[in-house]
């Protein structure tokens, strides 16, 4: 039998991995199938959805260093390897504001391995703030005006359009926005979720598994003037940072990572940039994950989100932080370096950073390979 595989794009913070966590949960709870996850990143590694997603009981693999876009091979070799699991449906999603994976993922795979995919709807989340940059309002949060282009291509890309978040609006307004997507995208299939409380989750899951994608190119301008002035406005940064209180005194790691994001927000109010997604992830044990702690902040205007907090206090603690910036990467580095010094300094910790890495999303040179430059 086929295994049933779904590619969930979305702008950064729309809920792309709680929404795949929600419909995992569903399925397996229902007893609809084995559902598993595939987490993509175009980073080499220690990334928080993979983390975060696997301390779900959610079985999961990572795939990164690029977009599956372009590494088909890996991806189905992925893919059969969840499948070797038990799992016989998969969801995976595509790194930060990606387009492009209709023509390269799944019309890839229509044509390369029809007979062992079911491919289910292609499906964008979105969620009701970021919504605001496109409807009649017009906001303005803080993002490069070019990134509007993405959030629109997204939604022209996908088979399924879904809202999430509707549990922080009223009704009224969730059926505003829907109604403002189904105008502009009639011929899209348009539904409404909370993946954090679950309203909603049951009736798209019954619609992913009961519909497939007819895997069509979509004209959404890939590779246009506006997706390359877009994407030049990001840049990536993933780091695993070590921290130690120098007299082995248990703290209350909550309360430093707290005071890192507020850091960060303080270096990004300095230099102007945003962070349209930043996520910090910390667990006791690799193996147990009996006490973790995952948030998230969707720009430096809001509040931190927390999907959970650690329950014990530490004396050393390691942290993943993951920041998809609006900002210069070397810039961006720097702040986040700077955050975790300062609290280094105030909870008397000794750091050691294992792992950074920090590009621009059209920089020559971001890919893991050393390369070379030459002009004439």
């Amino acid at each position: 039998m086929a295994t049933k595989y779904m590619v969930t794009s979305g702008f950064l913070g729309a809920g792309k991995t709680t929404a795949m966590i929600a419909f995992a949960r569903n399925i397996n709870g229902r007893g609809l199938g084995e559902a598993a996850i595939l987490a993509n990143d175009l980073g080499a590694g220690y990334i928080v959805d993979a983390e975060f997603t696997a301390a779900a009981g959610i079985t999961t693999l990572p795939i990164s260093g690029g977009c599956i876009c372009y590494q088909h091979d890996n991806l189905v070799g992925k893919l059969h390897q969840l499948e070797a699991t038990g799992a016989d449906i998969v969801f995976s999603d595509i790194p930060g504001c990606g387009i492009g994976a209709m023509d390269h993922v799944y019309i890839e795979l229509k044509e390369n391995e029809a007979e062992e995919f079911e491919l289910l709807p292609f499906t964008c989340i979105v969620d009701p703030e970021r919504m605001r940059m496109v409807m009649p309002e017009n906001a303005d949060l803080n993002l490069p005006e070019e990134m509007k282009f993405l959030l629109d291509a997204q939604m022209a890309e996908a088979d399924l359009i879904v809202l999430n978040k509707t549990d922080v609006i009223s009704e009224a307004e969730a059926e505003r926005i829907m109604d403002f997507i189904i105008g502009v995208y009639p011929d899209k299939k348009v539904m409404a979720m909370s993946s954090i409380m679950g309203a909603g989750v049951s009736e798209v899951v019954d619609y992913l598994l009961a519909n497939r994608s007819e895997a069509k190119h979509r004209e959404i301008g890939y590779g246009s003037d506006e997706f390359i002035a877009a994407e030049s406005k990001m840049s990536w940064f993933n780091t695993r940072v070590y921290m130690q209180q120098r007299e082995d005194k248990n703290l209350d790691f909550n309360e430093v990572i707290k005071d890192i994001f507020e850091g960060i927000r303080r270096g990004l109010n300095e230099t102007g940039g945003n962070v349209p997604h930043l996520k910090m992830f910390a667990a006791d044990s690799e193996e147990e994950l009996t006490d973790f702690f995952k948030a998230s902040l969707i720009g430096k205007d809001y509040e931190v989100t927390y999907d959970r907090k650690l329950d014990r206090k530490y004396s050393a603690l390691s942290l993943i932080i993951n920041a998809r910036c609006a900002e210069d990467a070397v810039v961006m580095a720097d702040i986040v370096a700077d955050a975790v010094d300062d609290v280094a300094e105030k909870y008397n910790m000794k750091v050691r950073t294992f792992f950074m890495e920090t590009f621009g999303m059209m920089e020559e040179g971001k890919g893991n390979i050393g390369k070379a430059s030459r002009y004439e």
